[in-house]
């Protein structure tokens, strides 16, 4: 039997306010993955610009013709990759969203998805952000195929809603990645928990993709970039630092869990169900 493997790189930047910089390091770090095999990676949510409310209008540009798609769209056609494009603020007309792009091995846009579920958090006396004070949610689901696998996009607090990931999951995906930046708050709490919960949900892989911590930022990300298989098992993880995580992705692995524990033949869609409208 054939093995199915695909080779992805997660890899977590530091992010500063030189827009410039940022996406130079990224673009740096396409070609590293590339050059260690990878034939997919993946970028943190707002790898181009900090992470804050006050941010999103500076750092806002058109999708695709902002110059952060320009680049990622010339480095996955140098690389010969596929680019998950972590997320930029995007603009739209007189509205912003937080968007993750993708790009394939040609350079041509693959996909794009923006944040369905803003982050709008109040933790007494340890973290208040409400994203919604600035974007707009996004209202499509956006699942892609590369390579004959196909993979679904989530943004960070999306990682929240199980139905999401279980309809993209029956949409076939393999393999379902999340651009975020959990903080030191909920980080060290949920992060790795909610990434097991929705590849034990799904009996698929799951991978989170956070920008490097900085504690001097105003938003302090957790960090610890996440892969997890359909078993519900760490296969690789980051500390907060920058760095890259490479990985195979087993595909066989997906059919060996749905076979022996069959969940996916045994709900009682009799009595209930979850749908896309």
């Amino acid at each position: 039997m054939i093995k199915r493997v695909m080779k992805i790189a997660l890899v977590q930047l530091s992010v500063g306010g030189d827009k410039a910089k940022n996406i130079a390091a990224a673009v740096h770090e396409i070609h590293q993955a590339k050059a260690k095999g990878a034939q997919l990676v993946a970028l943190p949510e707002c790898f181009n610009s900090p992470y804050g409310t006050k941010f999103f209008e500076q750092y806002a540009e058109e999708v695709p013709s902002g110059e952060t798609c320009r680049a990622l769209s010339k480095a996955a056609a140098e690389a010969g990759i596929c680019v998950i494009g972590g997320t930029v603020p995007e603009r739209c007309g007189d509205q912003l969203y937080n968007t993750c792009t993708v790009w394939d091995g040609s350079g041509k846009l693959l996909a794009q998805y923006r944040k369905m579920h803003l982050f709008d958090i109040d933790i007494p006396n340890k973290i208040t952000f409400k994203e919604s004070d600035v974007l707009k949610p996004g209202n499509q689901i956006s699942v892609f195929e590369y390579q004959g696998v196909k993979i679904g996009l989530g943004i960070c607090y999306d990682l929240r809603f199980p139905e999401l990931a279980q309809i993209m999951t029956n949409q076939g995906c393999s393999l379902l990645i999340y651009p975020g930046a959990f903080n030191m708050t909920t980080g060290p709490k949920h992060w790795e928990l909610l990434c097991r919960a929705r590849a034990t949900d799904n009996q698929l892989w799951v991978g989170l993709v956070s920008p490097a911590r900085d504690p001097t930022a105003g938003y302090v990300a957790w960090g610890h970039s996440t892969l997890v298989n359909p078993w519900g098992e760490v296969a690789g993880t980051l500390d907060e630092k920058p760095g890259t995580l490479i990985a195979d992705i087993d595909l066989q692995l997906i059919d060996e869990v749905r076979s022996q524990i069959p969940i996916r033949t045994q709900r009682r869609t009799d009595i209930y169900d979850i749908i896309q409208k």
